[in-house]
């Protein structure tokens, strides 16, 4: 079984890291707004979840039903936080690519797929599958499907 090269494994995950960064500082500049109470209440929410601005039409404000005026507020502020997250996992998911780097392949390329005592979730079968226990598991686990499986 030939070697994998750790230097190439550690260049990948840099790049990884360095494409993440990028992503993360980009985010910084992109806005998301939402609205509520048919544009009343607007929220403008960076792509680092910061809440930039909050805009309220006077027409919303009513002392009589201040509740009504925290709904859309809440609502609002909910939609662009969602919207932010959003753009967020988009982010990410770009800065990784694909076919990007994957920490637990690489551990299991070295021999350590173990190493972790299952913590990592990777590798794994189904808890309780055919075939006894599931190599994904820690080893509490194995024996708790081990035993609902006889």
């Amino acid at each position: 079984m030939p070697q994998p090269n750790i230097q190439n494994m550690l260049k990948q995950a840099q790049e990884v890291m360095a494409a993440q960064q990028e992503a993360q500082e980009a985010l910084k500049e992109q806005r998301v707004e939402a609205s509520a109470g048919g544009g009343m209440v607007k929220v403008v929410v960076t792509g680092d979840l910061k809440l930039e601005s909050l805009t309220i039409d006077p027409d919303a404000v009513d002392p009589e039903d201040v509740e009504m005026l925290q709904d859309l507020v809440l609502a609002a502020t909910n939609e662009a936080m969602r919207q932010a997250v959003d753009l967020q996992e988009k982010a990410m998911q770009s800065a990784s690519g694909s076919g990007g780097f994957d920490p637990m392949s690489a551990l299991e390329g070295l021999g350590l797929g173990d190493a972790l005592g299952g913590l990592g979730m990777g590798g794994g079968g189904a808890p309780g599958g055919a075939g006894g226990a599931a190599p994904g598991l820690n080893r509490a686990a194995r024996r708790a499907a081990a035993k609902k499986n006889r």
